[in-house]
């Protein structure tokens, strides 16, 4: 029994204990999106490629999977270089987030166009913008040209273990 303002009120614990799964799950979906790119904790997060801080929404990637689940990265190429590597990255559900190099603001990766020559964090050196300029290439053109630069001295660790053997004398 719970008294408020003189009155009586049942509360049924059975009641409350069945209340209690939808108030977690409206809970916890509360400011989550199954589409779109996702909020960044700028200069707190990583990114998935190379590990590095994502601080720069000038050039800062996402990539949303058939599953939704949000992968990030500090350069729109080391987001390039990892969707080569994952199966699923051609399919049409998949979602990928440029941010614009004018503006910081969300593009949608595939229908943005790209400028190269910019100074990036992972050195990939291209930036996204919302329409096509003189100078300008597709995204295909510029996935191709990442892919064919492959990563920076800055991100992926060599194939082969370096010797870490030490001569004395």
């Amino acid at each position: 029994m719970c008294q408020h303002h003189g009155q009586t009120h049942d509360v049924s614990r059975r009641r409350f204990l069945a209340l209690v799964p939808g108030m977690v799950l409206a809970v916890s979906a509360c400011g989550q999106s199954s589409t779109g790119p996702a909020e960044i904790k700028w200069g707190r997060e990583t990114c998935e490629y190379c590990g590095m801080i994502i601080d720069d929404p000038h050039f800062a990637a996402q990539v949303r999977g058939a599953d939704h689940k949000v992968h990030k990265f500090d350069d729109l190429g080391d987001a390039v270089l990892w969707m080569a590597k994952q199966g699923w990255a051609d399919d049409a559900s998949v979602e990928f987030w440029v941010g614009g190099v004018e503006t910081g603001q969300w593009l949608d990766g595939r229908k943005a166009f790209y400028i190269d020559g910019q100074h990036t964090p992972m050195a990939h050196g291209y930036g996204a913008l919302d329409t096509g300029r003189s100078g300008t290439v597709d995204y295909t053109a510029m996935k191709t040209a990442v892919l064919a630069r492959g990563s920076t001295s800055r991100c992926e660790p060599s194939e082969t273990p370096s010797d870490t053997t030490t001569r004395d004398g």
